[in-house]
């Protein structure tokens, strides 16, 4: 306040009153201030004064009218009819918006603190930290050297099981080989607990490529373990937390919400999976991590992210619901037990029929090899056929073909119907399980 005043040519220190008269008397600061009194008149005849006259009735008035005003408002009834609903008016007149119900409301944003708060402090004693050593064999080096690689892991029983991402404790995919060096399997594999500095050096019970899971074992008790969601209630729009170990920075949890479901990806390794979609974030060294709802429940595994320039907030996790039956073979075969026909394929699609106008095609799983002794061999598979029917349900590809598999159990039949010569055909086999 003092500087604006300075600025306007004021000093609020001194403020002088311009229309005061100088006199001899009284100086001050060369001013004087000197009232003018009014000479008293004589007594006259009484006459009625000015404030008995005008200003007791015109305070009688405003006094009588706030009374009114204040009960009227009292009254719901008779302060809408003055006031009225509508707290806007749009100028677009064409407007169909109905402000009448719109909520001018602030939103508190505290529940939605205090959710997460409570949320990470229930997953993050379950969600651990993984350090991985790889040996990597180079063309230009005779001693094989020493790679190393962050990840997350969650834990899903007390006594020391934990479940992650298969690539995270095995890199020998395609994609992190080159024809130069070949990244091999972990050598050593390393668990950090939340709050605990303190490595645990783990084993490996067993890995599923084609799920990307594997599951890890560290020799301790009295662990925190997750609590698993129904991933099949997930809805879009719903809010949800990452947690994980990005950049190898341990406990490290990000607020987003469910993009999509049922999302299809493919891989760099040409892989597919049906993830859940999120913005929550999701970086190098998440994977492996929980993907958690509001009730600290685990409904996804953290797994793959979107990158490139101008990408962002596109991160995947596999449905917790699907990775039940693979950690729970994985735990108890050291493999995942899955049924199988025995043969190998490629998909005959609209465009390859049209692309081969000489050849009798039809859409449909092409049959390019059959193993010996398979399920696909004794019920009679040639390589040349192609399979357009499972169970009475279309087949357009080989996908569509596993995809009815899969839905079966080890020893279960499965009736197939094949197209060969120009002719459909329908044989029987039996599951069996795949070596």
């Amino acid at each position: 306040m003092d500087n604006q005043n300075n600025q306007n040519g004021f000093n609020s220190n001194s403020y002088i009153n311009t229309n005061a008269q100088e006199t001899n008397s009284g100086n001050y600061n060369n001013y004087s201030f000197k009232a003018q009194k009014k000479p008293k008149d004589k007594k006259t005849k009484s006459e009625p004064s000015f404030a008995k006259t005008v200003l007791l009735p015109f305070a009688s008035g405003i006094i009588g009218a706030t009374l009114v005003v204040g009960l009227c408002f009292s009254i719901p009834g008779i302060k809408n009819e003055i006031l009225g609903t509508t707290s806007y008016i749009p100028k677009d007149n064409n407007s169909n918006i109905n402000y009448n119900n719109v909520n001018l409301n602030l939103v508190s944003l505290s529940n939605i603190s205090d959710t997460g708060v409570a949320v990470a402090q229930k997953v993050l004693p379950s969600i651990v930290g993984i350090s991985v050593e790889y040996s990597v064999n180079s063309l230009f080096s005779r001693n094989p050297s020493t790679a190393k690689a962050e990840g997350s892991g969650v834990i899903i029983s007390s006594d020391g099981y934990i479940l992650t991402n298969n690539h995270v404790i095995d890199t020998s995919s395609s994609s992190s080989s080159s024809s130069y060096y070949e990244v091999n399997k972990a050598s050593k594999i390393e668990v950090y607990l939340y709050n605990d500095d303190t490595p645990y050096e783990a084993k490996i019970v067993g890995t599923d490529e084609q799920t990307d899971l594997a599951v890890i074992k560290i020799d301790k008790t009295d662990l925190t373990a997750a609590t698993l969601g129904d991933s099949d209630t997930v809805q879009v729009g719903e809010w949800c937390m990452s947690v994980g170990n990005p950049l190898g920075m341990r406990s490290t949890v990000c607020q987003g919400s469910i993009s999509a479901l049922n999302r299809e990806i493919t891989d760099s390794d040409g892989k597919t999976y049906t993830v859940l979609q999120t913005d929550a974030a999701i970086n190098e060294g998440n994977s492996g991590g929980a993907l958690v709802n509001s009730n600290g429940e685990v409904i996804g595994i953290n797994t793959l992210k979107a990158s490139g320039e101008g990408v962002e907030g596109l991160g995947f996790a596999i449905p917790i619901n699907s990775t039940k039956d693979i950690y729970s073979d994985l735990i108890q075969y050291n493999k995942v037990k899955r049924p199988y026909i025995g043969i190998t394929g490629s998909d005959i699609t609209e465009e390859t029929i049209k692309a081969n106008p000489t050849f009798d095609l039809k859409e449909g799983a092409y049959v390019r090899s059959v193993e010996d002794y398979s399920p696909a061999q004794k019920a009679g598979i040639k390589v040349g056929d192609i399979i357009i029917k499972a169970d009475n349900e279309t087949v357009e590809s080989m996908d569509d073909l596993n995809e009815v598999k899969n839905s079966h159990q080890i020893g279960d039949k499965m009736t197939l119907t094949i197209y060969r010569d120009g002719k459909e055909s329908t044989v029987e086999l039996t599951l069996a399980e795949q070596p």
